[in-house]
């Protein structure tokens, strides 16, 4: 295969179907060649296969010596396997590869899963079978908090990296990826384990008689870290509510405001608060796994963004308030559901065992991925420290072309930079060429031409009008009426207005915090178990994933009903 970019694998031929689902919200845009060289090939694909064997699913043996074959980049685009999940889920009691698709991938046209005589396997459904049982019986996660406190050590450890040299500032960075692989296999585990409750809960459900009820048994489970950082943009949003003089500074716009209100006496209490949510926070953003994204860190006006908007939202939009009322009806359903299967106590303790171990499970995987966006932001800053040098030394024509260069490059590169000026070049206009263009969503064994690779937005679409309903995947239950609004980047979300229903291409955390002032929100692309509907149902308000071109079918300004129980959103 001619390689497109220069971080492009070959599709495996052993494990050839690929998808853009789930993914598409971790990298929205084409990875930089840093990003993949430092993370992706050499700590995050033995993470995966790490994860895979630890659950039982697959042997070292069963992967390609030579390839990546959990992951792939085509065109500068990350993809997921879906073959392998397939195949986890052959070997898994209750799990199907449909039911393994829809929960991490969302909708797509993969094609049908084709048994092979070497998918089912009763050595490792055995070995799989022991992971169930300690998934539904575990009653925490402790080494998810050893995690967490070895890399806040790390964070509390950060050097002053401007007194650093290049090459230590390097080192540092490096070392600061040591953990990568371990914490991504963590990641991935704990994805796959939460699999296993929400799928026996989606079964009991369809047996009822009611496919509504399982969004409803996971929502409101509390502890969920990627949730806190809209908590804490609220209270900052209620300050600015309650200040005549923070609302005027809001009111003059978001651009430049820290050094306005750093002028501004009154302003003090609040510039505390934004400095303590940027040390607590400040490794989230958008598109947050690439190495050159901005993050609340290092631009931290993307967050007042979101407390923009919700400082003009009623204080019934508190997230607290409809977490308590998710919370609240998930107890009660969970009670209601039990008791109508206590005439099978194997069946009723099944349920309740995958009631707890959702929580727990799905809670852990926002976790674990909380944990590894902070040690990959540690590296971050000290590439950035190498950027602002290179700008200024003249050999950067950009900030962001620091990751145009590939980690086995970059000591070199630190030692002749100029010769690494056409290259580099070359290279960002083809990453910036790529950004255009909109990837196959499915790569089955060939990754098409990139001269049939549509532009952004290009593909013809037929607009929703009055009547039309979309169907998408449930996120969140309840069910909102309201006016659309559009929203295609989380940093000017400027037309969203408290109540409105948030129509957006793909929801990362730089997204989260506008679900608060919403009605509803709707997303082009998601699943399940995607992050963002995690929080989204610790948010509380109805939510419906997997919409497929929403943000181009759904007309800005129009009143929909977004019905977040069912998946579906209606155009009135």
């Amino acid at each position: 295969m001619t390689k497109i970019w220069v971080v492009d694998n070959d599709p495996s031929q052993r494990y050839p179907i690929y998808t853009r689902g789930n993914v598409g919200e971790v990298f929205p845009e084409a990875v930089a060649p840093l990003s993949w060289t430092l993370a992706g090939i050499p700590r995050a694909e033995p993470g995966w296969r790490d994860a895979l064997v630890r659950f039982g699913a697959f042997d070292q043996s069963e992967f390609e010596s030579d390839n990546l074959n959990a992951l792939g980049v085509f065109g500068g685009y990350c993809y997921l396997n879906v073959s392998i999940s397939r195949i986890l889920a052959v070997r898994t009691p209750g799990l199907t590869p449909d039911l393994m698709d829809q929960t991490l991938f969302g909708t797509s046209e993969a094609p049908p899963y084709d048994p092979r005589p070497t998918d089912e396997s009763s050595e490792h459904t055995e070995r799989i079978q022991a992971t169930l049982q300690w998934v539904l019986t575990t009653e925490d996660l402790p080494e998810l908090l050893d995690d967490q406190r070895t890399v806040d050590q790390l964070v509390a450890a950060r050097p002053d990296l401007a007194s650093l040299t290049n090459e230590e500032l390097l080192g540092h960075a490096r070392s600061r990826m040591d953990p990568f692989q371990h914490l991504f296999a963590q990641h991935l585990f704990i994805t796959y384990a939460a699999t296993v409750p929400v799928g026996i809960i989606q079964q009991v459900s369809a047996e009822i008689g009611d496919p509504t009820y399982p969004m409803r048994l996971v929502a409101g489970i509390g502890g969920v870290d990627s949730a806190a950082p809209s908590w804490a943009l609220w209270e900052l949003a209620r300050q600015v509510a309650e200040s005549p003089s923070l609302t005027a500074a809001f009111d003059a716009g978001v651009g430049g405001i820290l050094e306005r209100l750093r002028e501004d006496l009154e302003a003090a209490k609040f510039l505390q608060g934004v400095d303590e949510f940027v040390e607590q926070f400040g490794s989230r953003g958008p598109n947050e796994w690439e190495m050159s994204a901005p993050t609340w860190g290092t631009s931290p006006e993307l967050a007042l963004a979101a407390v923009d908007r919700m400082r003009l939202a009623d204080l019934d939009a508190r997230p607290q308030h409809h977490w308590d009322e998710r919370a609240a009806d998930r107890e009660a359903l969970t009670a209601e559901i039990a008791a109508k299967l206590e005439g099978n106590p194997e069946v009723h303790g099944q349920f309740l065992a995958a009631v707890r171990a959702a929580g727990l499970f799905l809670a852990g995987r926002e976790r674990t991925k909380t944990t590894i966006i902070k040690t990959t932001h540690e590296a971050r800053l000290a590439f950035h420290e190498i950027a602002r040098r290179m700008v200024e030394a003249g050999h950067f024509e950009h900030f962001n072309d620091f990751a145009m260069v590939r980690d086995d490059e970059y000591d070199d590169f630190l030692v002749n930079p100029g010769a690494y000026k056409e290259t580099i070049g070359e290279r960002r206009e083809l990453f910036d060429r790529l950004q255009q263009l909109e990837p196959p969503f499915i790569v089955n064994g060939v990754v098409p031409p990139l001269d049939t690779w549509r532009r952004r937005g290009s593909t013809p679409v037929e607009v929703a009008g009055p009547g039309d309903s979309l169907a998408g995947i449930p996120g969140c239950p309840g069910e909102y009426t309201g006016r659309a609004r559009v929203i295609l980047s989380p940093d000017d979300p400027l037309a969203l207005e408290p109540g409105d229903v948030l129509i957006a291409p793909i929801t990362d955390p730089a997204w989260t915090p506008l679900f608060v002032p919403a009605g509803a929100v709707v997303v082009d692309v998601g699943a399940q178990i995607s992050h963002a509907v995690i929080v989204s149902r610790e948010l509380g308000i109805p939510c419906v994933v997997s919409v497929t071109d929403g943000t181009r079918r759904i007309p800005d300004g129009a009143t929909v009903t977004v019905n977040g129980t069912a998946g579906t959103v209606t155009v009135h």
